[in-house]
């Protein structure tokens, strides 16, 4: 028995154990077999979490395909146990060029997926650039990520898709409890432990507030940073203010900070004018999908040499003998590192929970929904939420009937009544 697959069976039983809802859903889905005879592409960070989310797709009848959504952050250990199931196949390999991720998912379309689960509309706009002929019977996809949903509009606005597409990101059970606490605590988690640093005391710049930036701002202030916030939305800027933070642009940041994590979803958020002023010693890292958002390529250019100051941290010394620190290429701190692992397991089980219940729901549906972006139903969110609650054996309170009557009622009457 290798050892690689073996540490991934531990991994993915560490997993199984503290990810209570898909043990849920797969009781449920025994008998039901929502997916039965659907082949369904996952695309993500194929590490433990992911893992359990694929096994539930099988246990709900699925043949599963999957394969990696990012270069750095497959583990080769879950990928071996995986590939040992019956009804899973993947492509994902860690430490992999982008060619080489191209090549994956190229191998992972042969199986022509009838549905997708996508992270940052990787697989789906392959699919859709490359391999239209798979679009016949295509019965839609599911998107986890505000990059992907980005993507997928713009496609949607180009009318370059064809089936129906569900916004999972944009769920209260997705976005409050994924991006806030997942990205917030991981990628800091994933970020001290990289680089033995202590964050209390430190002044830490988070470029954008949406829903990961406030995670990685009210985190990073709760182990005693100093924190600002950059941003280009005006009312997110106000939110960040309100909430206390400093607040301003980044060409001001870039001088002050210490430490920077993007989390923007855009490119070039950092650049060659912020580096020309940044403190020595700054240490940059990100928290967004692609590896676009620090400019790595121009940080190289102003360098007289780059060297490894530590495993997962690159060292750009200038010619002015300041020194820039670079976390894993600028890609996902909290999957690329060489020890990540990832968000929680209690986050990323409803958050692969909505990804699951999201794709049975538009598979028994998808007939009636037009091509485009949809968000997901209401209930399916609640549903994923009641399911949680129940494996926490929280209880919560119900409408009595005249309180339904009196919130459903516009009527003076029936209020006063």
């Amino acid at each position: 028995m290798s050892a690689d697959i073996e540490l991934g069976r531990q991994k993915l039983a560490w997993a199984r154990e503290h990810m209570p809802v898909h043990a849920a859903l797969r009781r449920r889905w025994a008998s039901e077999q929502p997916l039965a005879g659907i082949t369904v592409g996952v695309c993500s960070h194929i590490e433990a979490k992911t893992g359990v989310f694929v096994e539930t797709l099988a246990a709900a009848g699925a043949e599963v395909v999957f394969t990696g959504s990012e270069p750095g952050s497959s583990q080769d250990d879950v990928v071996a146990a995986l590939n040992e199931q019956a009804g899973i196949v993947g492509y994902a390999r860690r430490g992999i060029s982008d060619a080489e991720l191209d090549e994956l998912h190229n191998r992972a379309l042969t199986h022509r997926p009838r549905f997708i689960l996508d992270d940052a509309a990787e697989l789906t706009a392959r699919m859709v650039h490359q391999h239209p002929e798979l679009l016949d019977g295509f019965i839609g996809m599911c998107e986890q990520t505000t990059t992907g949903i980005q993507r997928i509009q713009a496609m949607a606005r180009e009318g370059a898709i064809r089936f129906p597409a569900y916004a999972v990101n944009n769920t209260p059970m997705k976005h409050e409890f994924d991006n806030i606490h997942g990205t917030g605590e991981s990628s800091l988690t994933n970020l001290l432990q990289t680089t033995n640093l202590l964050l209390a005391g430190k002044r830490v710049v988070i470029a954008g507030y949406g829903d990961c930036g406030m995670g990685l701002a009210t985190k990073a202030r709760s182990l005693g940073a100093r924190v600002m916030v950059t941003e280009i939305e005006p009312r997110q800027a106000l939110r960040a203010h309100m909430a206390g933070f400093e607040v301003g642009p980044m060409a001001e940041a870039a001088a002050w900070g210490e430490i920077f994590i993007t989390a923007t979803g855009n490119r070039e958020v950092i650049r060659d004018e912020h580096f020309a002023v940044m403190r020595d010693g700054a240490l940059l890292a990100n928290a967004g999908h692609f590896n676009v958002e620090i400019d790595a390529e121009a940080l190289g250019q102003r360098a007289e040499s780059v060297a490894e100051a530590r495993p997962g941290i690159a060292e750009y010394r200038l010619s002015d003998g300041r020194r820039i620190h670079l976390v894993a290429e600028g890609r996902l701190v909290n999957l690329a590192t060489p020890t990540a692992m990832g968000h929680p397991a209690e986050v990323m089980d409803t958050t692969f929970a909505m990804q699951a219940v999201a794709a049975c729901h538009l598979v028994a549906h998808a007939e009636g929904l037009a091509p485009g972006v949809h968000a997901v139903p209401d209930e399916v969110d609640r549903d994923v939420a009641e399911t949680r609650l129940g494996t926490l054996e929280i209880a919560i309170d119900e409408l009595t009937e005249r309180q339904r009557r009196f919130l459903e009622s516009w009527r003076i009457e029936d209020i006063k009544g």
